[in-house]
């Protein structure tokens, strides 16, 4: 197995209120074309996310709509039950139809949320069950995603795992490819 851990952003670092957010089309994009080079390149047979807001739903989002295409499996990890009890009705309901329509679905911890020990768990449990990483995060800008980042980095330090980070100057190339591809098809 190929496995790739994609995480990021949180969809408030970005700005990103709604799914019609003209950035939101621009990310998947950009994940989009990740994923397809991977997996023609035979690199990946697993997307591998957490459930948080943003990039990690919206990987498995773009990991999904690749399968008629692509054969890519997908797989959501919480780091402990009850992941989305705080959330609002909508966001639990977008939670409910991803963890419906993903290939495997698990928790790290057989308990509710304790303490922080289980955050440290579920990204021990990540590098050591995947073989390589995707982050959309930029190091000039740092979110909650830098604490994945550095468990990365260190991980690294013993480890061979490639790390593919796409940043703000990635998705702006994204943003204006897909521009360019659209106005072509507009005339």
């Amino acid at each position: 197995m190929k496995r790739l851990w994609v995480t990021g952003y949180r969809s408030y670092e970005l700005g990103v209120f709604s799914d019609k957010d003209p950035k939101l089309t621009v990310i998947k994009y950009a994940l989009s074309n990740y994923l397809k080079s991977l997996l023609e390149e035979g690199k990946i047979d697993w997307v591998i996310s957490g459930a948080n807001l943003g990039t990690e739903q919206w990987g498995l989002e773009t990991a999904i709509s690749l399968q008629n295409d692509y054969s890519v499996h997908t797989a959501l990890m919480t780091p402990y039950l009850e992941f989305s009890k705080g959330w609002n009705d909508s966001n639990q309901m977008k939670y409910q139809n991803l963890t419906e329509q993903v290939d495997f679905t698990a928790s790290t911890s057989g308990y509710p949320y304790m303490r922080p020990v289980q955050l440290k768990n579920y990204q021990n449990f990540m590098l050591e069950h995947t073989d390589r990483a995707l982050l959309l995060y930029d190091p000039e800008h740092p979110g909650k995603t830098k604490y994945d980042y550095e468990a990365i980095k260190k991980y690294q330090e013993k480890s061979d795992y490639p790390l593919d980070i796409i940043d703000f100057y990635d998705l702006q190339e994204a943003a204006e490819e897909y521009e360019e591809n659209h106005r072509k098809n507009f005339y």
